[in-house]
């Protein structure tokens, strides 16, 4: 099976995943901790949600025909 990483919290008493992921039973996991700070926590939220809202899905695709130099 490949590597992915998969996005997850802890709630306390398991970890729980963010995202819905079909993981076969009796699966091999390595499980790494990261820790954030708060702040750059709430920076890095801000980023992806600008991120998110000026490339979102309903972006078209560009291409090198559609740069013009001035």
């Amino acid at each position: 099976m490949p590597s992915i990483t998969l996005k997850a919290h802890f709630d306390g008493r398991s970890i729980l995943l963010d995202e819905p992921y079909q993981i076969p039973p009796h699966a091999r996991l390595l499980v790494t901790l990261v820790e954030q700070d708060d702040e750059r926590a709430l920076w890095a939220g801000l980023s992806l949600s600008g991120l998110a809202g000026a490339y979102g899905e309903d972006e078209p695709d560009y291409g090198p025909a559609d740069v013009r130099r001035q």
